[in-house]
């Protein structure tokens, strides 16, 4: 899989979790360090398409689960433990702001 292939499968990933897609959110899930104009060029001209989400990516994401140490699986688990919250509170806002938006 090329770069530009792996940017946009995790920008599509990204977008159908609810998600924007952003500079930071893909070079941190990317798997090789990749130059930061590189990812912005690419995410300029990225479409959403749900459909596209490459299986040879998802199966490189599992292979690099299993590649975690304990303590940085620990580590991953417990900052997703700490976001999700946050993440829920940030949805429960934007329902909140959607139906503000639509009473006009």
């Amino acid at each position: 899989m090329t770069i530009s292939e792996e940017i946009l499968a995790i920008a599509n990933q990204l977008a159908n979790q609810g998600k924007q897609p952003s500079v930071a959110l893909v070079k941190a899930k990317l798997s090789t360090n990749t130059p930061l104009p590189t990812i912005i060029n690419i995410l300029k001209s990225w479409q959403h398409d749900p459909n596209y989400v490459s299986p040879t990516f998802s199966q490189q994401s599992q292979n690099n689960q299993e590649l975690l140490t304990p303590e940085s699986r620990a580590l991953t688990e417990l900052i997703s433990s700490a976001l999700a919250p946050i993440e829920k509170e940030l949805a429960e806002i934007k329902q909140l702001l959607n139906e503000l938006i639509k009473k006009g």
